[in-house]
């Protein structure tokens, strides 16, 4: 029984591997945890296509507020 299990577990990981690697290829920018996250999502039924526009949505909104913060950071020049 547990030869079973070790077996299980050897072809999940190598499965999340062969999806990293894919996901590296295409340059999805989704690291080992955020893509074991949406491939639970997807097993409970999340729609692919819109988990794949909720995280460009996010990954916009948080470059602008890197980019808001950055705007506020910034020394202002004084011309006097």
């Amino acid at each position: 029984m547990a030869s079973a299990a070790n077996a299980n577990v050897n072809a999940v990981r190598e499965t999340m591997d062969v999806l990293l690697e894919i996901s590296r290829l295409l340059n999805t920018g989704l690291d080992m945890e955020s893509l074991s996250i949406c491939v639970r999502l997807c097993e409970q039924g999340i729609n692919p296509e819109a988990l794949s526009a909720v995280i460009k949505e996010l990954r916009k909104a948080s470059e602008s507020l890197k980019v808001h913060k950055r705007a506020l950071n910034e020394p202002v020049l004084s011309y006097s």
